[in-house]
């Protein structure tokens, strides 16, 4: 088998989940100075990749000529956000994971930094900042979510184990909408290595299919990695 891609960010949600819940106004400290592995300076990963493992992953993942049916799609059939206790839900968490000097009240997040990866937009507004699931709810749903049950795919909705969730900014996300790397992908080349891979990890991990053009972009996307 080959070795699983644990992003650091898997490691900084586990953390989040075990602090107390920081009294209103505190700022949480920044991790190595970014959030998310994000780089203040061009919005591209600095989180740990292994394309072999990735390239690995997408060959063994089934492939179909065509996505499957919108038939039946809602995003109401993908619960989220889920509470995470104190009064957080998955959305706070990956707003304080991904940002830097973040700031809560209770355990709202109410100030920080984040640069969104896809774009490299700075955002200071929480409000503002968008949590993207890497792979799209409605891709999810032609690739294989449709059969799924409803708690199989509130899990999918608020997976924090897996690189599903990302902080981006509103126009990234609008841009991406549910779309695959065939036809999306995201601005800041920079990104391209550990967007793929991010993809492919969550398509391997909750055995989601793949399309012919969606392979062969991702193996391109693959070449980023150096």
């Amino acid at each position: 088998m080959p070795p699983r891609i644990t992003p650091l960010w898997t490691l900084r949600v586990a953390a989040a989940l075990l602090t107390v819940t920081v009294a209103a106004g505190c700022e949480l400290p920044a991790e190595n100075g970014s959030g998310s592995g994000s780089n203040p300076t061009g919005g591209t990963t600095t989180t740990k990749s292994d394309p072999t493992a990735a390239r690995k992953k997408l060959d063994a993942l089934k492939v179909v000529t065509k996505t499957g049916s919108m038939r039946g799609y809602s995003r109401a059939k993908f619960p989220h956000w889920n509470s995470t206790g104190s009064n957080c839900d998955v959305r706070d968490t990956v707003l304080k994971r991904d940002g830097t000097k973040v700031k809560v009240s209770g355990c709202n997040v109410v100030a920080g930094t984040w640069i969104s990866v896809y774009d490299g937009d700075k955002i200071t507004d929480p409000a503002k900042v968008d949590i993207d699931h890497v792979v799209p709810l409605a891709n999810a749903w032609r690739s294989g979510a449709a059969a799924w049950t409803t708690d199989q795919r509130e899990k999918f909705a608020n997976d924090l184990d897996d690189p599903q969730l990302v902080a981006v900014s509103a126009a990234s996300n609008r841009s991406k909408g549910d779309q695959d790397p065939s036809t999306w992908k995201p601005e800041q080349t920079g990104s391209w290595c550990q967007y793929a891979q991010d993809w492919i990890v969550v398509k391997s991990r909750w055995k989601l299919t793949v399309t012919t053009k969606e392979k062969v972009e991702l193996k391109k996307m693959l070449e980023k990695c150096r």
